[in-house]
């Protein structure tokens, strides 16, 4: 593991390995978040599996933007990297970075954004427009020392040496950004 910035990161973004929390989650909801224990500290090492890249191909939707490829091959069922940004309980709208992470019953919602601060994972584009089926997946699930976080997870099968590592970002993040677009004239 390296201890430097990935290649192709971009100087307006801040890179972390480890969740920053904002002063909107509430004590009781970080509690639950990390199972009350203490994290370890941040690493800042970067991820020997994944690079990031700039994408050239005509046809790609994200053509002229930035993509998360796999330095080597990972295999079926592989964690690949969790998801790593500013954890917030707000309404964030105008993010393309945000992610549910937890919804609680008595309405707290908790968002992972890396918009502004995150690591390679922030690059993982949407397997639409690029191939017929995503190649990874986002997992839900708690660390060894408790704290809950979102992953990207290889499926379906091996992803290849130099394949971009792609997720389904699901219909309702698509119907979010088709209802914020302003009408034709």
């Amino acid at each position: 593991m390296s201890y430097r910035t990935p290649s192709q990161w971009p100087p307006s973004v801040q890179f972390i390995t480890s969740p920053w929390y904002h002063h909107s989650v509430p004590a009781p909801t970080r509690t639950l978040l990390t199972n009350g224990a203490a994290l370890p500290p941040p690493s800042h090492a970067v991820n020997p599996l994944v690079r990031i890249k700039l994408v050239t191909d005509p046809g790609h939707p994200a053509r002229g933007q930035y993509g998360l490829f796999a330095q080597k091959k990972i295999p079926l069922r592989s964690h690949i990297a969790d998801y790593i940004g500013e954890v917030h309980c707000q309404e964030r709208p105008d993010s393309d970075y945000d992610l549910s992470l937890y919804r609680s019953q008595d309405g707290v919602n908790v968002g992972i954004d890396a918009r502004t601060m995150g690591n390679e994972s922030r690059f993982i584009n949407d397997y639409r427009g690029i191939q017929g089926k995503p190649n990874a997946e986002f997992v839900e699930y708690r660390t060894a020392w408790g704290e809950l976080r979102m992953s990207i997870w290889s499926q379906g099968e091996a992803i290849k040496k130099g394949d971009e590592i792609l997720v389904s970002y699901g219909k309702s993040w698509w119907r979010s950004r088709t209802t914020h677009q302003p009408s034709p004239v």
